[in-house]
């Protein structure tokens, strides 16, 4: 006994074998057309306005790569090598290439963004973008950032790079957090690394300096600092303290200022912030 016929099933599959042949000859005319279209225009889009790389950099490197490309068929442009080429530059994190039917090809460039500008024990600057690349300095364009300085020993052979030492990762991890407060960003003006391998910051307000020592423990380091500001700062004033330690977990040591008639003495103040925030001065001190 013969099976009944799937018309369903056969109605189906050759739905699907039109729209596939379709598919292929609609391809087939998008190259026919392409191939003997010319390029009528070059639109690059290069948002922001702060550009370490300009529109007509952009324009130079594509002419020493491809030549003019206005007027040539796009089948003789190559727009892999362009894109390759573009995303070789330092300055720049993405770029597509391409082009449409109506012949113009498109460049869409997004440009690298710094965070933070290195100075190293060698005196190389460089800046750490906000993925935590090393990138080169500019000559069009000088980033306003934050700087960090002093015992650095991270090194940079002017091409992109990743980060290799462990202060290197710290200054990246303490910069992205000051960023991202606008109090901070507002009063956090240098970074620098002593002697000791300690992290400090030199802030905007005030001759004191906050040791803020690693990394780690950043959201309880500066709130512990936004409670000092907030308690202790508007009862002695700015410039009491020479230095604000906060390196200690729930605790930050100050080096107080005492000007008398003959010369500068600094005493040791050990605080606390206990669980009501209040600042209390170690016994030990006078």
């Amino acid at each position: 006994m013969l099976k009944k016929i799937n018309w369903k099933l056969i109605l189906y599959c050759f739905t699907w074998i039109v729209c596939l042949s379709g598919l292929v000859v609609l391809m087939s005319f998008i190259s026919i057309k392409k191939d003997k279209q010319k390029c009528t225009d070059l639109k690059v889009i290069l948002p922001g306005n702060n550009n370490f790389i300009e529109r007509d950099e952009v324009d130079r490197i594509l002419l020493a790569n491809s030549g003019p490309l206005v007027g040539r068929n796009l089948e003789d442009i190559n727009i892999h090598k362009l894109e390759n080429v573009l995303k070789a530059n330092p300055f720049i994190e993405y770029a597509k290439v391409f082009a449409d039917m109506n012949g113009v090809i498109h460049v869409d460039i997004r440009q690298r963004k710094p965070l933070i500008r290195i100075i190293n024990m060698a005196n190389v600057n460089f800046y750490i973008d906000e993925n935590g690349f090393k990138i080169p300095m500019s000559d069009n364009y000088t980033a306003r950032v934050l700087v960090a300085n002093g015992l650095i020993d991270e090194d940079f052979s002017g091409k992109v790079d990743t980060l290799s030492s462990q202060l290197a990762k710290d200054l990246f991890r303490t910069a992205k957090f000051i960023r991202q407060d606008t109090l901070w960003n507002d009063q956090v003006e240098q970074l620098f690394v002593s002697l000791k391998g300690d992290i400090e910051i030199v802030p905007r307000v005030g001759d004191h300096k906050i040791i803020l020592g690693t990394a780690d423990s950043l959201e309880t380091k500066f709130r512990n600092l936004f409670v000092f500001y907030k308690k202790a700062i508007p009862k002695v004033g700015w410039e009491t303290y020479k230095s604000i330690n906060l390196k200690y977990a729930n605790q930050i040591i100050c080096e107080k200022n005492i000007i008398d008639s003959t010369a500068i003495a600094t005493e040791t103040i050990r605080a606390a912030i206990d669980s009501t925030l209040s600042i209390k001065p170690d016994s030990t001190t006078n």
